[in-house]
């Protein structure tokens, strides 16, 4: 049976809160089945049958009947994780440098011809595929890792609109999804 890893967007802030144990056994009774939760950030592997659209839809259906509110999720088979990580996005990188990596995750494929600016020591885009963006995140002088990221990103959201979905991780989480 197929693996998948399902982000979901935006819980836990605000009203919109949700406790693992509950997603868990949400996801179960909805007919998913070896669901595991990584952090407490809306991470989960699950095994299921049948194509990503239908699984999507019925996670969403399942978390908003749920929980009371709804919920985007962003998929990835188990071979797309795979060879994310195997391709190493921040392989290149200088391993001494004080930095975060980060993946944005996108339901959908991202238009032809995206080009982030970026700002190097600061806010880095490694590399731009079909549905994810992969960022390094340095340390500032404030403290903060992701001080500019939304800065960065701030054109390629107004070329997509806002009925765009999309979640960030951190490269540690998409690394613990096969585990």
């Amino acid at each position: 049976m197929p693996v998948w890893g399902a982000f979901l967007r935006g819980i836990n802030l605000g009203n919109r809160r949700m406790k693992m144990a509950e997603l868990k056994s949400c996801l179960e009774v909805a007919g998913f089945s070896e669901v595991k939760t990584i952090l407490a950030s809306g991470n989960v592997r699950l095994v299921a049958e049948g194509p990503e659209a239908q699984l999507k839809a019925k996670l969403e259906k399942a978390i908003a009947e749920k929980f009371g509110f709804e919920v985007g999720v962003v998929l990835r088979s188990e071979d797309e994780l795979a060879k994310m990580l195997s391709e190493n996005p921040f392989g290149a990188l200088d391993p001494t440098a004080d930095f975060t990596r980060h993946v944005l995750l996108f339901d959908a494929p991202l238009p032809d011809g995206i080009a982030l600016e970026s700002r190097p020591r600061d806010t880095e885009i490694l590399r731009i595929d079909a549905r994810e963006i992969y960022i390094a995140a340095y340390l500032q002088a404030n403290g903060r890792y992701t001080e500019h990221v939304e800065e960065v990103l701030k054109p390629l959201y107004a070329r997509l609109g806002k009925n765009t979905l999309d979640t960030m991780r951190n490269w540690n989480t998409i690394e613990k999804i096969l585990q």
